[in-house]
């Protein structure tokens, strides 16, 4: 059956060392420009921190990597000169832009005390990978301690020989798909006489709000903030919570077990982010409240790339934040009793809801309301983002993904490279308890599938240890 895996918390100290902290300019001069963000950029105003392994290479050493990579930064701010940039308010407008005044991109460098077979595996959600991607530079060495860039890229140093680049970006500045061309990019330019792998576009206005704006459909994935912000748009607030993380692995055989029991129709297909998103949202559902209230309505938002949906499409290099949510909703009593089936459709058939059409009333909406996605929990698949296919001069990352971070609203999806996928979770300590015991004997017969009430949180628990950390919650999602 589909495992749970926990860190080793033995290692959420990796004992790092900064040897560098700097900031790093475009490798030619750049224009000075105002940079226009869409309705929808505009409420990504959060750090997305990954991480990319990297085993030893005689013919690269970290020292050779670092050198290439701060090559690469500055000459990939050329192309990506908003990504050198700063965040400013148009006080005319209240809209936030950036303000593309060459101001540098972070590029740090630091070493571990460990080697990666000592780490162990890679996959854990470890609370010490959070070292390998600073969303500040270290005061330290940093240049202006007031300063912050909103790009970082960090190389560290493992005792074997083996490296980890990690990278900490504003999402206002990339999606999932944007960010895989920016690294393509990237690595191209590691190289030492290659062109870039993409051209991106950067023509962010073709997202931007109709005038006036006709809001044609009900968003009730959207909410208006009681009380708005003095000036710029909505953030997504946080608060301090204590959170567990968990990666759920699911093996390709779980992965066709589950579509076993979501199949109705023979030779019917099914995905497996619509099978394993829809039963992330049952678990989700059934586990959220100390106390089961089975009437509360409970809503997973998926999210989608709308450069296909949209009429003309989009550019497939579009770079930005294309996305919307599609939503699936129903009362938790409904949730827990009906087929597996049902609840996989209801995911799966979400995303059709989104035409082009909607996707402007959206963006229409968000002109008028300064609102926030509203849901009780959201997925963001990375299983065709392709981060594991870019190949740097050294090779290809053994492995990547997200860093553990404070986002508890957020499911992380992302492929185990062998067909399977990995689902990160975070959530309150008590929650996870309830939320792995429905997980776990999901997996059992149908006969034993528990309910909200008698789920039994000890169930066939392997040894594994539970990881908690004080950290910074969002507190949005109505």
């Amino acid at each position: 059956m589909a495992v749970v895996i926990s860190s080793n918390p033995s290692f959420e100290d990796l004992k790092i060392t900064f040897q560098e902290s700097t900031l790093v300019f475009p490798s030619q001069e750049t224009e000075k420009r105002s940079f226009f963000l869409s309705n929808i950029d505009q409420i990504l105003n959060y750090n997305v921190p990954t991480f990319y392994f990297f085993s030893a290479n005689p013919d690269y050493p970290p020292e050779q990597v670092s050198k290439r990579l701060k090559l690469a930064v500055q000459r990939v701010l050329v192309p990506y000169d908003f990504m050198a940039g700063r965040f400013k308010l148009n006080e005319e407008s209240g809209r936030l832009e950036i303000d593309c005044n060459a101001a540098g991109a972070g590029f740090v460098v630091a070493s571990s005390e460990f080697s990666l077979d000592e780490i162990g595996d890679l996959v854990c959600p470890n609370v010490g990978f959070q070292q390998l991607a600073v969303q500040t530079l270290p005061d330290n060495l940093g240049p202006n301690k007031d300063d912050h860039p909103l790009f970082i890229l960090q190389v560290t140093s493992f005792r074997c020989g083996g490296f980890a680049i990690g990278m900490s970006v504003n999402h206002i500045l990339l999606d999932g798909f944007s960010a895989k061309g920016f690294n393509e990019n990237l690595a191209s330019q590691a190289f030492d006489d290659k062109p870039l792998a993409v051209v991106p576009f950067h023509n962010r206005r073709l997202l931007a709000a109709r005038s006036p704006p006709h809001v044609a459909f009900q968003h009730p994935e959207f909410f208006k903030p009681d009380i708005a912000p003095p000036s710029g748009p909505p953030v997504f607030d946080c608060k301090k919570e204590e959170l567990a993380f968990k990666v759920f692995t699911f093996s390709p055989i779980d992965i066709n077990v589950l579509k076993e029991k979501a199949t109705t129709e023979k030779g019917a297909r099914i995905s497996s982010l619509s099978v394993v998103a829809a039963l992330i949202w049952r678990c989700k559902a059934l586990s959220k409240d100390d106390v089961y209230d089975k009437e509360r309505v409970s809503t997973l938002l998926n999210v989608l790339n709308l450069r296909p949906r949209l009429i003309p499409p989009l550019p497939a290099t579009y770079c930005g934040n294309p996305l919307l949510v599609a939503y699936a909703t129903a009362k938790c009593h409904d949730i827990e009793d009906m087929p597996f089936s049902a609840a996989v459709k209801m995911v799966a058939e979400a995303p059709a809801r989104v035409t082009d059409e909607y996707a402007r009333s959206v963006i229409d909406w968000l002109e008028i309301n300064k609102g926030l996605p509203c849901g009780e929990y959201m997925v963001s698949s990375w299983l065709k983002l392709g981060f594991e296919e870019v190949e740097f001069p050294w090779g290809k990352a053994i492995h990547s993904g997200p860093v553990v971070n404070h986002r508890k609203d957020i499911c992380w999806i992302f492929p185990t490279g062998d067909g399977g996928v990995n689902a990160l979770v975070s959530l309150p300590p008590p929650e996870m308890q309830r939320f792995e015991s429905h997980f776990r004997q999901f997996f059992k017969s149908d006969s034993e599938i528990p309910t909200a009430t008698n789920a039994d949180a000890s169930a066939e628990i392997p040894t594994a240890t539970e990881v908690t950390v004080p950290v910074v919650s969002p507190a949005v999602f109505c």
